[in-house]
């Protein structure tokens, strides 16, 4: 391989793994803060795994950490009073943990 290739190779590497350390930065969750609970709610067991807001059980962190989707002890901010009408496969909203 010439010079040129692999410099260019080596670019087009470091281009791609830039991206991906972007993509993986975007995807990370941040914690709620006070002036996002503002005319919202915590609704548990309505979020997809890794897109919970906040506060997913024991071995687990906060944003982000859900383990499976529509996991009851993890929540997701909803607009104040829908809570409770939000259907999953695995049942209703709640503004409380749902046990598993």
């Amino acid at each position: 391989m010439s010079t040129k290739s692999l410099i260019a190779a080596s670019l087009i590497s470091a281009f791609a793994m830039a991206g991906a350390a972007q993509a993986a930065d975007d995807m990370m969750k941040k914690p709620v803060t006070a002036a996002q609970m503002k005319g919202m709610e915590k609704c548990y067991g309505v979020a997809k795994a890794h897109e919970n807001d906040c506060k997913a059980g024991p071995g687990t962190t906060c944003a982000g950490t859900s383990k499976t989707d529509y996991q009851g002890s993890a929540w997701s901010l909803v607009k104040k009073g829908t809570c409770a009408s939000i259907k999953t496969p695995d049942g209703m909203g709640s503004l409380t943990p749902k046990s598993a």
